[in-house]
């Protein structure tokens, strides 16, 4: 129980604070998605920083169905995210390194739960939940940036 307190006074007093977050000012990109349904195109913010990408986005309460948030990663790695503070619901995108999505997952509003790259991911790219679903996004389905 001691230890459980811990690590959840941890990971709370790891959080950045409101005032830190939401980032702004970030660098945009597009990305369009290639899938069966054809071609969808997204104007992507772009999460380069330890900073940013520890923000995401966090304390968003709305976003555009046309924007999202690309976390491109200098080495590809395995991936781990969580939605803590953030109160969007999110499809959260695993892509690598040939910018193929790996695997597509949804994101609960607020949680801890870990959300994992089903491979090694060059970077995640984070839309609306229901957008993957909507534009008929699937593992192998390629993404041009």
């Amino acid at each position: 129980m001691i230890r459980t307190l811990i690590i959840a006074a941890l990971l709370v007093a790891t959080a950045p604070a409101l005032a830190d977050c939401p980032s702004t000012g970030l660098a945009r990109a597009p990305a369009t998605f290639v899938t069966a349904k054809g071609k969808f195109r997204y104007m992507l913010e772009i999460a380069a920083s330890g900073e940013d990408q520890q923000c995401g986005l966090m304390y968003r309460k709305t976003m555009k169905r046309s924007t999202g948030m690309i976390f491109p990663f200098q080495r590809p790695r395995p991936a781990s995210f969580w939605m803590e503070n953030t109160p969007l619901p999110l499809d959260l995108i695993f892509v690598d390194a040939d910018n193929r999505v790996i695997n597509v997952e949804p994101g609960k509003p607020f949680s801890r739960d870990l959300i994992n790259s089903a491979g090694i991911a060059a970077a995640v790219i984070e839309l609306n939940a229901g957008e993957a679903q909507r534009i008929g996004l699937k593992p192998g389905d390629k993404v041009l940036r």
